[in-house]
């Protein structure tokens, strides 16, 4: 038994067993400071302002140092200068600044300066594209969580970075994130890091662009950078127009405006379709303004959006006409308290105008529409007038100026009249 055991197991002398190229890798020790001290040698020789070196530097060091595996290193040397260890404190190891750092460029921080270093780094992520990945989702959402650890100035060139980043397309507005968590939050630094963000995007991009960018990155709600005891939409508005960035406060007004319209034209369908009676209807709709206001105008087309959603078109093709017009009259009552004066009485004709445009089957309707809502007191006959000389929406309008001509002549004829009398 004892020499069974000790015999020793068949083995291939002479082979050698190559391992996978992936576990060689994982293996590897992974030495961020070695490969800071690397890339400084490429680096130390440029002269301060030579960009265009410094960037040539960059991607000869690609060819040479694993930038793919030391990613987030490589971004912490170029953005703050030197790496970071957990906390965000710069590692104690003696080491100098890096030689190309964002942190060197001037004070105050200004875009025009801080767009030449974000080029260099343009160019080196055009030159290796696996870059831009490490880039957008560990390296600058773990610099940015430590950004209340730097100094203003600091603070602002790395703010103003980020937004150039985000303009360019070099990351995506996920990255913000990061200026969500709680310590950041609590004293304004995430807020005011945002609004410098804002200013170095504008000063490449529209608010429209900025928009889009927020709906793809997943950031939904601008208040949440705000202290949770300041997360209202009027402190949100201040805090854009006091620094300069109306377009923000006015884009979130209207974004809150939608939201708040579609829940009333949402509401006012299930009410009609509950059968509840105009002034229930109408003392909803009062209530509603006084906690979330819609001005006049945006109301009054909410209001007929929800009412004729509720309105079911299933009838003969020949009765349609007939139909629409039973619902507009049965409707008037609640329109009519709304109509507070000629901008909200032109609002009103136009969304009846597009309304009928887009459903072809109620489009000869029209005149007798504007009828019935004048008959009804809905709108004046200024309003009207003033829709057909000069307040029409493009969509058919040559079509339903021509359908109400007579209309409008009887009207003016008839103001006319009463000028005479």
């Amino acid at each position: 038994m004892s020499s069974q055991s000790t015999a020793q197991k068949p083995s291939l002398s002479g082979v050698r067993i190559k391992a996978r190229k992936r576990a060689v890798q994982a293996q590897a020790k992974h030495e961020p400071a070695v490969f800071r001290d690397q890339l400084y040698k490429h680096l130390e020789t440029v002269p301060q302002g030579d960009f265009d070196a410094f960037t040539t530097k960059l991607i000869q060091a690609g060819s040479t140092l694993e930038f793919l595996k030391y990613a987030d290193p490589l971004f912490e040397i170029i953005l703050v200068g030197g790496l970071l260890q957990p906390g965000g404190s710069y590692i104690d190891d003696g080491a100098p600044l890096s030689p190309f750092t964002i942190f060197t460029a001037k004070e105050p921080a200004q875009v025009e300066d801080i767009k030449r270093y974000v080029e260099v780094l343009n160019k080196l992520i055009r030159r290796y594209k696996y870059l831009q990945k490490p880039l957008e989702e560990s390296a600058l959402p773990h610099i940015l969580q430590y950004i209340h650890r730097w100094s203003p100035a600091q603070k602002d060139k790395l703010a103003i970075t980020t937004g150039l980043f985000l303009s360019q397309g070099l990351v995506g507005a996920s990255c913000l994130q990061s200026l969500t968590k709680d310590h950041l939050i609590k004293d304004d630094v995430s807020i005011n890091v945002l609004t410098l963000i804002f200013k170095a995007y504008f000063a490449e991009q529209s608010m429209e662009h900025l928009s889009a960018a927020l709906k793809k990155g997943g950031i939904k709600d601008l208040l949440l950078f705000f202290p949770p005891n300041k997360r209202e939409g009027t402190n949100l508005e201040d805090h854009f127009k006091k620094a300069g960035l109306p377009q923000v406060a006015e884009w979130w007004a209207k974004k809150q405006y939608a939201i708040v319209k579609d829940t009333l034209v949402k509401e006012l369908r299930e009410m009609v379709e509950r059968e509840d009676t105009p002034q229930q209807i109408v003392a909803a709709i009062k209530s509603q303004q006084e906690t979330t206001p819609i001005p006049d105008p945006e109301l009054i087309q909410c209001i007929w959006q929800g009412l004729m959603a509720s309105v079911d078109w299933s009838a003969r093709p020949d009765q349609i006409e007939g139909l629409a017009l039973r619902e507009v009259t049965k409707f008037a009552p609640i329109l009519e308290p709304f109509c507070t004066g000629p901008k909200t009485e032109v609002a009103l004709i136009n969304v009846v105008q597009v309304y009928c445009y887009e459903d072809t089957r109620i489009i000869k309707a029209f005149p007798q529409i504007l009828k019935v809502l004048y008959n009804t007191d809905c709108i004046s006959d200024q309003a009207i007038i003033y829709w057909h000389q000069k307040g029409s929406k493009p969509q058919g309008r040559q079509h339903f100026l021509k359908a109400t001509e007579a209309l409008v002549k009887f009207l003016q004829e008839q103001e006319s009249d009463d000028e005479d009398e």
